[in-house]
């Protein structure tokens, strides 16, 4: 399993997609915090920020979008052609022809993209929150080793999501665009709770509450429940990739 995780590894690690995800998720969120760094110490002045304290983990939001390029290039890039002369033919083919056994790949894929993501999550949730306190200082206090190491895991599973997601949909495409549209465009989970109190426990809303203090939502989740949670979502759909990965053709 060990080399088999190797070889996941250097695979999405020599894809370019994956690479813009790498530095894309990486690179936002210190940027965010120099470019609303006048516009954050006018909001926290004015108490408009609920707790000072989430100032610069909110800024990981859209960069969570390199978590998502990298979850589904895992997967997209095994159902592209492998080239013009046999435009029907697929990476996965010859991938399953190395690894027959599909369980044991989706494993191997999993680990190697929470390898990945973890390192990246680990590197700017710690970047954002040195820069945030060296911009702002004491309006900005750090928040607890809790929340950060909270942070970190809602990154890797944000990539798990995309990386489950992708292998249902067998459409890179489709699928990124849709987490695009719903991260940086219009949140249609935040509009659905606007609806319902019961969509405040969809994967992308109920994540943030492990970390996030000053959410203005209705619905007050703990924590702890908000982990359990999140981590049910990514299982849950880990579990059914696999099952269908196993019974469709390649």
């Amino acid at each position: 399993m060990v080399s088999l995780v190797h070889a996941e590894l250097r695979k999405l690690l020599g894809i370019p997609t994956a690479w813009i995800g790498v530095v894309f998720g990486s690179a936002v969120g210190p940027l965010l915090v120099v470019v609303n760094a006048s516009a954050a110490r006018e909001a926290i002045a004015a108490g408009l920020t609920g707790d000072a304290s989430d100032t610069g983990l909110q800024y990981l939001g859209i960069g969570l979008l390199g978590a998502m390029i990298l979850g589904v290039v895992a997967v997209s890039s095994e159902y592209t052609s492998t080239g013009e002369d046999a435009p029907g033919a697929r990476q996965l083919t010859a991938t399953l022809l190395a690894v027959p056994r599909r369980t044991r790949l989706l494993v191997a894929k999993a680990l190697a993209l929470t390898a990945v993501t973890t390192v990246q999550g680990v590197t700017t949730v710690a970047a954002t929150l040195t820069l945030t306190g060296l911009v702002h200082g004491s309006l900005a206090p750090a928040p607890s080793a809790g929340r950060i190491a909270a942070a970190v895991l809602y990154w890797v599973l944000i990539g798990l999501l995309a990386f489950a997601i992708t292998l249902l949909a067998r459409n890179g495409i489709v699928t990124l665009t849709l987490l695009i549209l719903n991260t940086a465009v219009v949140s249609v989970s935040y509009l659905l709770t606007k609806i319902t109190p019961w969509a405040a426990y969809l994967p992308d809303i109920v994540g943030a509450h492990m970390f996030l203090r000053g959410m203005h939502t209705d619905v007050v989740i703990a924590p702890l429940t908000a982990g359990l949670v999140m981590t049910a979502w990514v299982a849950g759909l880990l579990a059914l990739a696999g099952l269908l990965l196993n019974r469709r053709d390649a």
